[in-house]
């Protein structure tokens, strides 16, 4: 954890940008030069925070808010870069080869283990070895459900064989023996993931910059956690949701949303002091030094929908223990720099949970301009404890938003932000740049002034997201410098710089 616990105490700007969408050779962007070249041009410009989106590893549609871990990370991220330098394994003969990233990145690990294996110098073993015993609560089960999920071709672990469904000992024992290649191979890469992303924190925090996450409060059905942890959801006899996680039907969904999450048992979780909740905090706050927590109105109050409705609409709001689980969590945690996202309609009981822990809360520049002059997002009703965006990760572009707003709607964004000759997006750059809200960020897609086609994802639909990547030719030579004076005029640059 960061030890500077007043994180929201002084202006800061920063950039969205997940380090998937980096450039790079290997179908998506890891934690390898690319990301030490972007820290770089973060701390050229002046900015003092990257947010990046979860960094767990996803299924099959990359969705980082439906991890098969809440603790483990992404092989994806991993470089193989640094895995070259230590001699694990050699230069790839034809890294531009029609071979799918992914799995050309899979191969490379399974090199790189069995370089390790035979060839790891006596300091590599002992750190692998250290890392094994500081993080076996979470990851011999993870390791394990990874193998398993290999060996049952990918199917949710509600299908396996009875005996490993419902974790019996004989069943789990006979596993480790049988899977324990594929299971050493996933604690590998692990290790590795976990060395490479520390070193660039380190990297990131000596140049200014602070690493920012993002916690979505749920977790996928078919994920180790729900596996591993029965008793902390709200599950029958046999592993499957009574009721699952959505939002009620609203403006824009006549049905509403219904994401299909295990709920939580909050009454288990209550007995036990929140102890999975507290756990998982603690390592979130060792990987970056300020994490948001996605949909935060949930911990106040849920969306309970019956697990046989087929939408939201039959759903009902249970009130959450969120007074106490946070109580609990500064009990043991400290002050914690979290920001709750708290987006769409929101009570005046979520908004007293937010402020009663000090918690900043969310501005959205794109969802500003209704024509209502009491709108939360518009610049003049900011406050102080607020953290802006001209857009997020589930908003389009700025370019491509304002393009497709009619004539009357694009005079009304102009005239108030009063930037009447200056292009998209500049003008809502400004405006959050300009904001009272002690943060602002940018997605990276609008500092390069990115149009339509360059949404991360677009919520509500189930394929052709979070695959965005950008490339350094689209960077102009002189943005780095633009921005640090942009955030010179607006008083966003950090105190050392």
């Amino acid at each position: 954890m960061n030890s500077d616990n007043n994180i929201f105490a002084s202006r800061r700007a920063g950039v969205l940008l997940n380090p998937t969408s980096l450039p790079g050779p290997m179908g998506n962007g890891d934690l390898g030069p690319e990301a030490y070249r972007f820290v770089d041009f973060l701390g050229e410009a002046g900015f003092g925070i990257w947010q990046l989106l979860p960094h767990g590893p996803t299924h099959d549609d990359c969705s980082p808010y439906q991890s098969l871990s809440v603790n483990a990370g992404n092989p994806l991220w991993i470089s193989i870069d640094p895995l070259i330098a230590s001699r694990w394994i050699s230069p790839p003969t034809h890294p531009h080869t029609q071979t799918p990233g992914a799995r050309l990145r899979k191969e490379q690990l399974q090199l790189a283990h069995r370089g390790f294996e035979y060839g790891a110098r006596y300091a590599d073993r002992e750190d692998y070895d250290e890392f094994r015993a500081r993080h076996t609560a979470w990851l011999d089960d993870y390791a394990l459900f990874v193998a398993l999920r290999e060996e049952h071709s990918h199917r949710s672990w509600l299908d396996w064989p009875e005996g490993l469904r419902n974790r019996e000992a004989a069943a789990l024992k006979q596993a480790r023996t049988r899977l324990t290649s594929s299971i050493e191979q996933a604690c590998f890469e692990q290790f590795v993931f976990f060395r490479q992303w520390q070193n660039l924190k380190n990297y990131a925090n000596e140049k200014g910059v602070l690493l920012f996450g993002d916690l979505p409060i749920y977790v996928s059905l078919d994920s180790v956690d729900v596996w591993a942890h029965r008793d902390q959801f709200d599950l029958d006899e046999n592993g499957r949701p009574l009721a699952v996680a959505g939002v009620p039907p609203d403006y824009f969904s006549e049905t509403g949303q219904r994401w299909g999450n295990p709920l939580f048992a909050w009454e288990t979780m209550k007995e036990d002091g929140f102890r999975w909740w507290q756990e998982r905090l603690r390592f979130s706050l060792e990987l970056y030094d300020l994490v948001r927590i996605d949909h935060f109105r949930g911990l106040e109050s849920y969306w309970s929908i019956p697990a046989e409705s087929e939408t939201a609409v039959d759903g009902e709001w249970i009130v959450a223990p969120g007074e106490q689980l946070f109580n609990a969590l500064h009990q043991n945690l400290g002050k914690l720099p979290i920001v709750a996202e708290d987006l769409g309609v929101i009570t005046d009981e979520v908004t007293h949970l937010r402020k009663q822990f000090g918690l900043p809360g969310m501005r959205v520049l794109q969802f500003a301009f209704d024509g209502s002059g009491d709108n939360p997002h518009l610049p003049h009703s900011h406050v102080r404890d607020c953290v802006v965006y001209t857009g997020t990760h589930d908003n389009d572009t700025t370019n491509s938003w304002f393009q497709q707003l009619d004539n009357t709607e694009q005079h009304r964004v102009k005239e108030y932000l009063g930037y009447p000759e200056e292009a998209m997006p500049w003008p809502l750059i400004r405006s959050a740049l300009a904001s009272v809200a002690c943060t602002a960020i940018i997605p990276m897609q609008d500092l390069l002034g990115l149009g339509e086609g360059n949404r991360m994802n677009t919520p509500g639909t189930a394929s052709g997201n979070w695959r965005w990547r950008f490339d350094w030719h689209e960077v102009p030579e002189d943005l780095a410098q633009r921005l640090r004076h942009q955030l010179h005029i607006y008083g966003r640059l950090p105190q050392s710089l």
